[in-house]
C-alpha cells in the first residue's frame, strides 16, 4: 500500500506548467488513483472542463499539487501546526 496524502477525488490545482501536456500552472483536476513505481509517487488527475468534458489525464507528481478544499477546521488545524 502506499502512502498518499491527497484523498481519491480530491479536487486539486497544478502548481507547475506541463506543456507536453497543454497544462498550465492554476488548472483545476481531480484525483482519480494513486500511482507508484518502485520509489516513485505520482497521482493520475482528471481534468476537465466547464461541461464536464475531460480534455486530460496525467500522472503528476503530488509536490505538483495544491489540494483545494472548504473545510475550515482543515484550516484551522494546519494554521495551529504552522
Amino acid at each position: 500500500m502506499t502512502n498518499h496524502s491527497l484523498p481519491i477525488l480530491a479536487t486539486v490545482a497544478l502548481m507547475v506548467d506541463l506543456p507536453d501536456e497543454n497544462l498550465t500552472r492554476g488548472q483545476l483536476g481531480t484525483v482519480v488513483e494513486h500511482l507508484q513505481s518502485d520509489d516513485e509517487l505520482a497521482d493520475l488527475v482528471e481534468f476537465d472542463d466547464e461541461n464536464g468534458e475531460t480534455y486530460a489525464v496525467v500522472a503528476v507528481r503530488p509536490e505538483h499539487l495544491l489540494f483545494l478544499h472548504r473545510q475550515q477546521r482543515l484550516a484551522r488545524a494546519k494554521l495551529a501546526c504552522a
